[in-house]
């Protein structure tokens, strides 16, 4: 046979696309042709294919060799098509055998002696060959990961000879069972931790039982990324689908992240647009995406580019980032919850009128203005986190640790669940009036608030699904006036 067809995968953001890989052999000057929008890395295949082959105890075609990527107007790149190109090859030149590998996918880097080296996007691959009810052929290194799905054959090989040697039925590949992979729920720090601060303490429960987002500002060393980085101990741990979409995105992204902890991300504020939003030639997953079901933790705020920041407003509503190419679309998840500290004042202690701070006015105002009006009506709650005094620094006096808090956050979680099926940071104006509707007393508060600090309409509807959040966790059916009395609280210190 002079023609042979190979299946593989080619990322497209987090969509694993099916490629077909053609193989043509023909009379004429020996010759490797890649055609099919092939990347650098791709079109480099030729010379590592060529070596593995010979080195695996196989020739190569002294022919015309032409090898088509289908569809051509899908761009390729990385290594992970050298298996299928290979194998492609000989089955094409008739040295194995032919339609044995048509419900097969393969996808695997190939060293220059044959061996099979790992590829990024595995378990995003694995997923699609699972949709489309295919086995998949893949390095051992990444057969661990792949095989966490429930409904897919995983073949693990460490040598293009050993994948050879399976279709030559000379010695087969026995499918790997599913990998029971343990989930660590166990984050290593704790809200115990935190000395004083009852209410940043009683801000952070909130935000962590809605998924509202919260700026803490306040003096240096008041305990405001202490704080921040014991939200994720607070939340409930990620289910079994939540884990694996978290897995998908940090496999894309060539990075490790624990099963079942959200993830939490705590970007320099050197950080420019592209590493947050994500990009490149062929996009990947910037900070933003990243932090999909976890926290996103933004310390020294105004320190940021202005323009870096503004990136967050969108996807801080929709949930979702979308990247725009010449050519195509890719949106990546974007299900985040910012957190965000700030100093407020260049030098940190314009506070409460500490005489520490030597700021002008006009310095204290080009420090705050760094930070947009409509990025902040977007974030849920504003708390300032005042400086401690000795003895709450010396109390002995046992605190709430993150598991107590914890028992308390899924039980709101779970009433919303349940009222929603969806957590109350997501409830659109219409769903607002459904399942949060007010009373007289708590109409009439908001209804004076919003004129004495001319809230916009978006924070008019965040202050209701704050106070929803806190009828919740008092396991309330009714939002009541304490509850938007307590929601309004934490909207006060943005205005000051």
């Amino acid at each position: 046979m002079s023609f042979a067809k190979i299946y593989t995968r080619a990322l497209l953001g987090l969509h694993a696309a099916s490629i077909e890989v053609e193989v043509h052999v023909s009379q004429g000057l020996p010759s490797l042709t890649i055609v099919g929008l092939a990347e650098a890395a791709v079109r480099e295949s030729k010379d590592r294919v060529r070596s593995a082959i010979i080195n695996s105890g196989f020739q190569f075609p002294n022919k015309r060799l032409t090898i088509n990527l289908a569809p051509a107007d899908l761009p390729k790149d990385g290594s992970r098509l050298d298996l299928p190109i290979a194998l492609g090859i000989l089955i094409a030149s008739g040295q194995l055998p032919e339609q044995v590998t048509d419900d097969f996918e393969f996808v695997g880097e190939l060293a220059l002696d044959g061996h099979l080296r790992p590829v990024s996007g595995a378990l995003s691959i694995a997923m699609a060959c699972q949709r489309d009810q295919h086995r998949l052929m893949i390095s051992q290194q990444n057969a661990a990961e792949a095989a966490q799905l429930p409904r897919i054959e995983v073949f693990a090989a460490s040598h293009l000879k050993q994948v050879c040697e399976h279709f030559l039925k000379q010695r087969l590949i026995a499918p790997i069972t599913k990998q029971y992979i343990q989930h660590d729920h166990h984050y290593p720090l704790d809200l115990a931790d935190v000395k004083g601060q009852l209410r940043p303490r009683r801000a952070l429960e909130i935000a962590a039982a809605g998924g509202h987002s919260i700026l803490f500002r306040g003096p240096p060393g008041t305990g405001k990324t202490l704080l921040a980085s014991r939200l994720p101990s607070i939340l409930p741990p990620l289910n079994t689908e939540e884990s694996l979409e978290v897995a998908s995105i940090y496999s894309i992204a060539n990075q490790q992240v624990t099963l079942g902890q959200r993830p939490f991300r705590n970007p320099h504020h050197t950080a420019s647009a592209v590493a947050l939003v994500g990009g490149g030639s062929q996009p990947k997953p910037g900070e933003i995406t990243l932090s999909h079901l976890g926290v996103l933790f933004l310390d020294e705020l105004p320190e940021f580019d202005r323009k870096v920041l503004e990136v967050l407003r969108q996807p801080l509503e929709s949930k979702t980032i979308i990247i725009s190419r010449a050519a195509r679309q890719i949106s990546f998840p974007a299900n985040f919850q910012l957190i965000a500290a700030m100093n407020p004042c260049p030098c940190g202690y314009a506070f409460n009128q500490d005489s520490r701070c030597q700021c002008s006015i006009d310095a204290i105002k080009r420090y705050q203005n760094r930070i947009s009006g409509p990025l902040l009506d977007r974030i849920d709650l504003h708390i300032d986190v005042p400086p401690l005094k000795a003895q709450e620094l010396q109390s002995t006096t046992p605190v709430e640790d993150s598991a107590q808090v914890r028992l308390r956050v899924k039980a709101a979680y779970q009433l919303q669940i349940q009222r929603q099926q969806q957590l109350n940071h997501n409830l659109s104006p219409q769903q607002l009036s459904r399942y949060a509707e007010l009373d007289a007393t708590s109409n009439h508060i908001l209804d004076q608030a919003q004129k004495r600090l001319n809230l916009s309409a978006r924070a008019y509807h965040r202050i209701i699904r704050v106070a929803r959040t806190i009828a919740d966790l008092a396991q309330s059916t009714k939002i009541e006036a304490p509850h938007i009395t307590e929601s309004l609280s934490y909207r006060r210190a943005e205005i000051n």
